[in-house]
């Protein structure tokens, strides 16, 4: 069936940077567009293709090479070298696979949707003549910031307090991501980051985790210069619009949660009562930070559900979990969208990573941010001072959140008198972030125009987008 044709259906390939917190919000795009009838295939390494093979439900996977086929990043040893290899092999090998598709009669790719941590995956969709759509999984403000960086308007080391970045509220210092704030502490990270727009102005199309209603200004700042569409939030539809039925769940997780004991263990906690606690499935945190947040937790007085990874259980302190199992449940993984949208949980203590960020946002939950790296710290300034739907905690001069600050900022949003504000704010959001994804919503709608394009390549709007991107 010939492109132009209603019923013609576009072949996408999904290429997501290698680890979690990418792959879910571009899985979850990918089921958006098989909903408004475009093929997806998820392409991941070999290594990973091992991990997450069952968990994808009815989205095709094909695999590529990083040359690390055995282990992955942890093989490589380092960042810096899994980025190089994966520069060196994995444009051929990807480069195989479209052409293995073109030769099938009902497989050949129409477009690559890519992650710009893999800048290339652009360079091998324009080798086919493909359309070539950059998916960024961090806010708009945070691209935003690496732009200027990246272009030399933001110069480094940074050494105003105040920073001026157009679409932006101004910032202090401390509100810039890690690898620009601790100027030379993440070279390699900060590279990788800066490496997004080596060829942004090429790519058709700029599609973002986020929606409008949430970062306006800076939105339309970009759009002025590049293709930009906002296409999130990027969660299980069943939270939000419920178009997607059965949708629950992002269908891979690199940890295995103890999804039973959460549910049997909230369900016995009074509404809004408990303390939902996680870091992610990246970040650190030291023995002291560890042992304030044990401290700070007990001495609230509130029930708590910490989520406290295999590899971090060291660090807590001795005895803790049992001392404190008539208030707190301490597990090494859990269903986060699930406890998350439970009637117990009243606020969450974040690293206020982009998607736990969103995911507290679109279920309507009040944070407790405690950023550690990254563009947590970015995230975090906007949580409270911008969405005003959370508190930021403040460390102390040696990076340390103390018991009494947790103590505070957990009272603030619970307790005190701003908690309400706090509340409506978070509930506020919520109702944006499902307005923007259901049906003829802001991110729906430019959901719709990208799968237009795409079913009619030489339609208006695709010629539009493709001025927009080159003019």
């Amino acid at each position: 069936m010939e492109k132009g044709n209603k019923e013609y259906k576009p072949h996408c390939l999904i290429l997501p940077f290698p680890l979690q917190g990418h792959i879910n919000p571009m899985l979850q795009f990918s089921k958006r567009l098989a909903h408004k009838g475009i093929r997806t295939t998820m392409v991941t390494t070999k290594y990973l293709f091992k991990t997450i093979q069952e968990s994808l439900g009815s989205i095709p996977v094909e695999t590529i090479s990083d040359g690390y086929d055995n282990g992955g990043l942890a093989e490589a040893g380092s960042a810096v070298a899994y980025v190089e290899k994966f520069l060196k092999i994995g444009p051929k090998t990807l480069t195989d696979l479209i052409e293995r598709l073109k030769n099938s009669s009902d497989s050949a790719v129409d477009c690559i949707i890519y992650d710009p941590f893999i800048p290339w995956g652009l360079d091998v969709a324009k080798k086919f003549g493909l359309v070539g759509a950059m998916f960024f999984t961090q806010s708009c403000a945070v691209d935003q910031i690496y732009y200027y960086v990246y272009k030399g308007e933001i110069k480094l080391p940074i050494t105003d307090n105040e920073i001026r970045v157009p679409g932006l509220p101004v910032l202090e210092s401390s509100d810039m991501p890690s690898f620009i704030y601790v100027y030379g502490s993440y070279p390699t990270g900060l590279e990788v980051l800066l490496n997004q727009f080596q060829n942004v102005e090429k790519a058709d199309w700029v599609l973002v985790n986020t929606f409008h209603k949430l970062e306006q200004e800076v939105i339309d700042w970009m759009a002025k210069f590049w293709p930009v569409k906002a296409i999130g939030p990027t969660i299980p539809s069943m939270y939000l619009d419920k178009m997607l039925l059965n949708d629950k769940e992002y269908g891979f997780s690199i940890l295995k949660p103890d999804t039973d004991a959460c549910k049997e263990w909230l369900h016995e906690r009074q509404t809004r009562s408990v303390i939902y606690v996680s870091f992610g499935s990246l970040a650190q945190l030291q023995v002291e930070q560890m042992e304030e947040l044990a401290k700070g937790l007990r001495m609230s007085n509130k029930c708590f559900l910490w989520v406290v990874r295999a590899s971090e259980e060291s660090k807590l302190p001795e005895n803790f979990a049992n001392e404190t199992s008539k208030k707190g449940l301490i597990v090494s993984w859990c269903p986060q969208l699930e406890v998350l949208a439970h009637d117990s949980v009243g606020c969450f203590i974040t690293h206020c990573g982009w998607n736990s960020t969103l995911e507290a946002m679109s279920l309507g939950i009040p944070i407790v941010a405690m950023p550690r790296w990254s563009d947590q710290c970015t995230n975090a300034k906007f949580v409270s001072d911008i969405w005003k739907m959370g508190i930021r905690t403040r460390a102390d001069e040696k990076g340390i959140v103390r018991d009494t600050e947790i103590v505070r900022c957990v009272e603030l949003v619970t307790d005190g008198d701003e908690r309400k504000e706090i509340r409506m704010n978070a509930i506020k959001w919520k109702e944006m972030a499902r307005e923007a994804v259901d049906k003829g919503g802001s991110s729906d709608r430019n959901i719709e125009e990208f799968v237009s394009a795409l079913v009619n390549p030489l339609s208006e709007v695709q010629q539009s987008q493709h001025c927009t991107s080159v003019c």
